[in-house]
């Protein structure tokens, strides 16, 4: 008998407890980089500040969300990575559109409704992060796809192998 992967003899979290662990998690980033972008905002635009702050946020929240949201227990992968900046690159488009409205709506907003209007906008665009990155870039298939593949003895079809799939866990990117 075969031993199994860890993925195979733990599940997953279920999706409440996945969502209940990334409200805490990107949502404390989230709320934090919040007041970065406000006090980077005062050094530069508020476009680069936003933007230097989703990426700061992406890679920790990132690292997080492989470790502890999705319950894998390992560092996020460079695939993770990518698929993870590709959701926070939509996420930095919705919070940039919101303020551009509220500039366009509002001469002079106040930082309460400006924080606000950020804080609303990203709450909605993590709730669709959330969707993707479950669904998609942290998705269990994913794991037992590359780790099938790299077993001989369990032939892959060939409609799940793919080729530029890590050849298993030995492979994958570390992050320090």
């Amino acid at each position: 008998m075969d031993a199994a992967t860890p993925d195979q003899q733990r599940p997953g979290p279920g999706a409440l407890a996945s969502f209940t662990r990334f409200v805490l998690c990107g949502g404390g980033i989230g709320t934090a980089c919040s007041f970065a972008v406000a006090a980077l905002a005062s050094w530069m635009p508020w476009t680069l500040a936003n933007a230097l702050a989703t990426a700061a946020s992406t890679l920790l929240s990132t690292e997080l969300h492989a470790r502890f949201t999705f319950g894998a227990g390992n560092p996020a992968t460079r695939r993770q990575h990518l698929q993870s900046a590709g959701s926070a690159a939509a996420a930095y488009a919705v919070t940039c559109i919101a303020m551009l409205v509220l500039q366009h709506l509002v001469a002079v907003p106040s930082a309460f409704v400006e924080q606000a209007v950020y804080l609303t906008a990203s709450a909605l665009a993590g709730i669709a992060r959330f969707a993707v990155l479950r669904l998609v870039v942290f998705a269990r298939h994913h794991a037992q796809r590359s780790t099938a593949a790299a077993r001989p003895d369990h032939p892959v079809p060939a409609s799940v192998a793919h080729p530029s799939a890590p050849a298993g866990p030995d492979t994958l990117c570390r992050a320090a």
